[in-house]
C-alpha cells in the first residue's frame, strides 16, 4: 500500500503564513483521507503496487472501468499534495542556476515569473491548484481543477498553489490575494531544483 508522505518540517514552522491547525488538518486529514480511498479502491482492484504514484496515471486503463474517475480524483489528492507540500518551507531554498536560466527563458525575469505566478493563481475559479511545470523543456504556468494532476497530461510538476479552501480558509477567509502573497514568501525550490536536474 502507498504510505503517507511525512512533510519536511513541523506543522507549527510555517507559522504565521499557515498556522498549525489547518497545517494538520491538510496533512493529518485531508491528504491521509485521499490516500485512504485511494488503497481501498486500489485493492479492490487487486493491484499488486507495482508502479509509482507518479506512474499510476499512465496505467490507468487496467482498472475496473467503473472505479477509473474515483482512482484518479483521489490519486490526485495524493500527488497534488505532496508537491504543494514540498513547494513551501521555513528554509526556503531559491532557484538554482540552472532552474533561474529556464525562468529567464520562459519568463524574462524572475520578478515576472512571479507576477504571472500570482495572476494565474487568483484567475482560477473554484478549487484546484496552481502548478509550475516543465513541458519539452520549457517551463509553463498552468491551472488544474480540482483533483487533476500533471502527470496526466505528461507535464513534469515543479512547483504547486493549493487553492482548496481548506489550504486557507481559516486563516485568510475570502482573501485568497493574501493567502497567495504570503504562500510566496515560504516557496521553496529545493523539490523542483532536484527534479530539474535528473
Amino acid at each position: 500500500m502507498y504510505k503517507l508522505e511525512k512533510l519536511n518540517y513541523s506543522y507549527d514552522e510555517l507559522e504565521p503564513y499557515i498556522d498549525s491547525h489547518t497545517l494538520g488538518l491538510h496533512h493529518n486529514k485531508h491528504q491521509k483521507n485521499y490516500l485512504k480511498k485511494l488503497n481501498e479502491l486500489l485493492m479492490k482492484n487487486n493491484y499488486d503496487f507495482r508502479y509509482t504514484l507518479e506512474e499510476l496515471p499512465k496505467h490507468i486503463l487496467e482498472f475496473n472501468e467503473n472505479d477509473r474517475e474515483d482512482i484518479l480524483f483521489n490519486l490526485g489528492g495524493v500527488i497534488n499534495h505532496n508537491i504543494y507540500f514540498k513547494s513551501i518551507s521555513p528554509n526556503k531554498e531559491l532557484p538554482s542556476i540552472f532552474m533561474n536560466s529556464l525562468i529567464i527563458n520562459s519568463f524574462e525575469n524572475y520578478e515576472n515569473f512571479i507576477k504571472e505566478l500570482k495572476q494565474k493563481a487568483m484567475s482560477l475559479k473554484g478549487s484546484g491548484y496552481t502548478y509550475l511545470v516543465l513541458d519539452k523543456g520549457k517551463l509553463k504556468i498552468i491551472n488544474l481543477f480540482n483533483q487533476d494532476n500533471p502527470y496526466n497530461y505528461n507535464l513534469i510538476p515543479l512547483l504547486a498553489i493549493d487553492l482548496w479552501e481548506h489550504a486557507y480558509y481559516i486563516n485568510y477567509e475570502n482573501k485568497k490575494d493574501i493567502y497567495i502573497d504570503n504562500l510566496l514568501e515560504i516557496l521553496d525550490f529545493k523539490n523542483a531544483n532536484e527534479i530539474i536536474m535528473k
